[in-house]
């Protein structure tokens, strides 16, 4: 039997490969370093008492288990958590039905439409800190600017927006619709200057009317963008942390304003329970994959493209 001659590769291909690997390592390490290691660290962490002391060596001897999840189950405070989580989460669709609409009305040849499309942008681009910190003014009982207007318009004092269960959350969904308002115009504005003006002629020749246009033509055609502002600010939406951090004090009244990464943050670095902050932190990361994973398979029955 006739053997088949090895392939032999030349200096040059040699090197090439030698390049190609250098290239390729830098992220590969990059990866194992700052995401597989850590992800694995944190479930070693999530099965143990470990408080952050003696190290690794120390983390190992506190081993408990599954303990932590059991605990974490049987716990109201972090369900409230996820309750609240998920009250704010309703300030998504209200953020991009508004980014839409403000979004069209930009998208028209208006005098200073420059000017404020910048004046939307500004909050993302700001500092979280800085406008949770100003907010948090606007919102004050005695002398926040909500109140001054209310009182100036009606003569009666406004209600304490960060002291009352109920409306310390509305007053945070409205904070976090009007910090995220300005990604969902750019995207939107986006969208609608790449559906081709062809279309909305051929409509027009019809006889199709406004409405008609918009839901037969940009709403099918805005789907993806859509879709992608709806996974992004779904996935931010379970990491709401600043904003509690700096509007609320230890989370508000009767903690009605905590979200669930302040809770992980609360038992990670003021109670220094390490591995119950783990175990929470490995709950929110299967929530928010399992949320994503489900809005990606049903993705294909609504998400449309220009063909």
């Amino acid at each position: 039997m006739n053997k088949k001659p090895k392939f032999k590769m030349s200096a040059m291909a040699k090197r090439e490969e030698r390049w190609g690997l250098i290239f390729v390592a830098a992220p590969a390490i990059g990866f194992v370093l700052f995401m597989a290691w850590p992800i694995i660290f944190a479930i070693l962490t999530s099965l143990t008492k470990w408080n952050g002391s003696k190290g690794f060596a120390g983390m190992m001897s506190k081993y408990c288990g599954l303990d932590n999840y059991v605990k974490l189950f049987q716990d109201t405070k972090f369900w409230k958590t996820v309750l609240t989580t998920v009250i704010y989460l309703i300030g998504i669709p209200v953020g991009m039905i508004l980014g839409l609409i403000l979004a069209m009305g930009m998208n028209r040849k208006i005098p200073g439409v420059r000017v404020l499309r910048t004046m939307y942008y500004v909050p993302v681009i700001s500092s979280l800190v800085a406008v949770s910190i100003l907010w948090a003014w606007v919102y004050n009982y005695d002398y926040g600017l909500l109140n001054v207007i209310i009182k100036t318009l009606t003569g009666h004092h406004g209600p304490n927006w960060l002291g009352d269960e109920i409306l310390i959350k509305v007053s945070m969904i409205i904070f976090m619709v009007w910090k995220g308002l300005g990604t969902s115009i750019i995207l939107y504005l986006a969208g609608l200057q790449n559906i081709p003006r062809s279309y909305y002629e051929a409509a027009m020749v019809d006889g199709a009317n406004g409405w008609q246009k918009f839901k037969n033509i940009t709403l099918p055609l805005l789907s993806p963008v859509t879709f992608y502002i709806l996974v992004t600010t779904l996935i931010g939406g379970f990491q709401v942390f600043v904003e509690v951090q700096v509007m609320t004090n230890k989370g508000g009244i009767g903690y009605s304003a905590a979200t669930i990464v302040y809770y992980l943050y609360e038992k990670a670095f003021e109670s220094y329970q390490l591995g119950y902050a783990s175990a929470i932190s490995l709950v929110l990361a299967v929530i928010v994959f399992i949320i994503t994973a489900l809005n990606f398979k049903v993705q294909k029955h609504w998400v449309k493209t220009i063909d």
